[in-house]
């Protein structure tokens, strides 16, 4: 009796621990003619990056620590452009010049705006890695600019016309490696549109933007010389809309019908144009990054009343040459407070 017992009990203990836990999820099963789901797809590969081409070369400036480049850029004036007479802008082979053309002053020919004679370029690297531009004007009351370029010397703050224009022309390099007969364009803009004013009806603009890596060849000590070609031209048409002359005062008469006062006759529109041509031969020391020669002219050309604001060029029609320095100029001092009487 007693084995019979504990037999039970040995058997019921067996049963429980066989018997499946409670609240555990058994998975439904597929409908009949239900499709299976579909697998998850895998996770894409990255893709292979590109091979580099043992052709093409990264132009990039080497600046040390503690060792700045250092340029100056001589501006050498050798024409100046001028603007037509009023009235050969206004309604050239009309009969009736005289009295009946249009009398406004044309725009101030560009040749006429103060100009240094040359530009220092220091390029440096700041504390955070970054590279700072300095650009010091030459005369004594020139004012120097600060501004920040990337590793290509492209101008990423600070700057503005023709100072960020120069800048652009003689440090600016390609942003992809380049190979020979490669080109690219500089972020240059040598006519400001927006600064036509609302009496400028442009009709027509002509942009040409090019850098050319035209050959690279081997120096010494295992350089590499890159000679680069700029051809760069910008040129806008349009028409001048001569200001209204405000209404003269009828004089006073005994009948309201009549009056001394003539009706003044309306102005026509008069031609007006500008264009920039930019050349200039460089060679860059691959393996040194920077400069050994730069050479270039800016030719700037107007007709009519054309606004001179818009100009983000010096004027007239200079030669530009880059020359190395061996140490930048020291930073300009602060004024010094005039004592109080």
């Amino acid at each position: 009796m007693k084995r019979s017992l504990v037999g039970l009990v040995v058997a019921l203990s067996l049963s429980a621990c066989s018997e499946e836990p409670r609240g555990r999820m058994e998975p439904i099963p597929r409908p009949p003619g239900m499709p299976e789901a579909p697998k998850q797809a895998e996770a894409p590969t990255k893709a292979a990056e590109p091979a580099v081409d043992p052709s093409k070369l990264a132009l990039r400036w080497k600046v040390a620590d503690g060792a700045p480049i250092t340029y100056q850029l001589t501006l050498e004036r050798g024409g100046a452009a001028a603007a037509p007479a009023p009235e050969d802008a206004a309604g050239k082979g009309k009969k009736g010049k005289g009295k009946d053309a249009p009398k406004e002053k044309p725009a101030a020919t560009v040749a006429s705006v103060a100009l240094p004679g040359a530009f220092t370029f220091v390029l440096e690297r700041g504390d955070s890695g970054d590279y700072k531009l300095r650009v010091i004007p030459s005369g004594k009351d020139a004012v120097e600019d600060l501004g920040t370029v990337s590793e290509r010397g492209f101008v990423l703050d600070g700057l503005h016309g023709v100072t960020r224009n120069l800048a652009s022309l003689v440090l600016e390099l390609p942003r992809d490696p380049v190979g020979p007969n490669d080109t690219w364009l500089l972020a240059t803009e040598l006519l400001t549109h927006d600064a036509l004013g609302p009496q400028f009806v442009t009709l027509k603009t002509e942009r040409r933007n090019r850098v050319k890596l035209a050959s690279l060849t081997p120096g010494d000590d295992g350089e590499q010389v890159a000679r680069l070609e700029y051809d760069i031209t910008e040129q806008v048409q349009g028409k001048h809309l001569p200001r209204p002359k405000p209404p003269a005062v009828p004089a006073r008469a005994t009948d309201p019908d009549e009056s001394d006062a003539t009706p003044e006759k309306a102005l026509e529109p008069v031609d007006a144009s500008a264009e920039v041509k930019i050349v200039g031969v460089g060679e860059f020391l691959v393996k040194a990054g920077r400069w050994r020669t730069w050479e270039g002219s800016i030719s700037t050309a107007t007709k009519g009343p054309f606004p001179s604001q818009a100009l983000q060029v010096p004027p007239g029609t200079l030669k530009l040459r880059l020359t190395a320095l061996d140490a930048p100029p020291p930073p300009a001092a602060a004024p010094t407070a005039k004592p109080q009487p």
